[in-house]
C-alpha cells in the first residue's frame, strides 16, 4: 500500500472514532513517527503533507533533522536525558516525555539562553507497567507545582503508552485515566493556562485513544512503515 493510501485509511479511521464520541476530527493532531525510516522516506512523509515528525532518539534523528528540519514541526517521543538536551533543544517544538525534575530544570536552563519556551507533554505511567518511564499519576499534582518556577517550560498536557493489547478496547481504561486526571488537575489551577493535550495512542490502538480524547496521536507503523528505504 502506498504512503498515499496509508494516510487516506487513518484519516478515515481517524473521522470514523470522532464520529463515535462526538468529537471534531479537527481536533486530533497525527504525529508521522519516522524513527524506524530513512532521511528519504522522512522526506516523502513531508511532501504527502504530514507537518508533525516523532522521533525518540537524537542520534536517530539528527541526518533527518538536519536535512529537513525546517520543513517540519518535529516532535521528541521518547525518555530524554538531561545530557541529550542540549542536542534537541530548539530543534523539537514538543517534548513528550517530561518525567522528571533534573530534566525540567535543565530544559528550563538551555531554553532561557535561547530565549524560548519549550512546549512540554508530562509523561504519566497509567499502566503502572515497571518498563514505562513516567511518573506516577497521584505524582502528577505535586510535580506540576515544583516545576512552575521554570518559566521556559510550558506544560501543554499529558502523555501515556498504554500496554501493546491484541484487542485494544482492553487500553481503554489507561487512556481514559489520563483524561480523568488531566480534568482532575486542571480543576486544580497548576499550570498558567489550562492543559488542553493528551498525547495517547499508537498504531494499534489510536482509535479507542480518540473516543477517550486524545488530541494527539502518535503513529509509525500504519503510516510510514519500519523498512529503510
Amino acid at each position: 500500500m502506498s504512503l498515499e493510501a496509508r494516510i487516506h485509511q487513518v484519516n478515515e479511521r481517524i473521522r470514523e472514532a470522532c464520529r463515535r464520541a462526538g468529537r471534531n476530527p479537527d481536533e486530533v493532531n497525527v504525529i508521522a513517527v519516522t524513527k524506524y525510516v530513512s532521511a528519504g522516506m522522512t522526506e516523502s512523509v513531508l511532501r504527502a503533507g504530514l507537518n508533525h515528525i516523532g522521533e525518540n532518539r537524537w542520534q536517530n534523528a539528527e541526518e533527518k533533522w538536519n536535512r529537513l528540519g525546517n520543513r517540519g514541526v518535529w516532535h521528541f517521543i521518547g525518555h530524554l536525558q538531561t545530557n541529550k538536551v542540549k542536542d534537541i533543544i530548539g530543534k523539537f517544538t514538543y517534548i513528550h516525555s517530561l518525567d522528571s525534575i533534573s530534566l525540567a530544570k535543565e530544559l528550563d536552563k538551555k531554553a532561557a539562553k535561547l530565549d524560548l519556551t519549550v512546549k512540554c507533554f508530562l509523561q504519566v505511567n497509567v499502566s503502572g507497567e515497571e518498563s514505562k518511564y513516567g511518573l506516577q499519576p497521584e505524582e502528577a499534582a505535586s510535580f506540576l507545582q515544583q516545576i512552575a518556577q521554570y518559566k521556559h517550560v510550558q506544560v501543554i498536557g499529558l502523555m501515556t503508552m498504554a500496554p501493546f493489547e491484541e484487542n485494544p478496547e482492553r487500553t481503554r481504561p489507561v487512556f481514559r485515566g489520563l483524561r480523568e486526571l488531566k480534568d482532575e488537575l486542571n480543576g486544580q489551577a497548576l499550570t498558567p493556562e489550562p492543559m488542553a493535550h493528551l498525547s495517547m495512542g499508537m498504531s494499534n490502538d489510536f482509535e479507542v485513544a480518540i473516543e477517550e480524547g486524545a488530541t494527539w496521536v502518535r503513529l509509525g507503523s500504519i503510516l510510514v512503515g519500519k523498512e529503510e528505504e
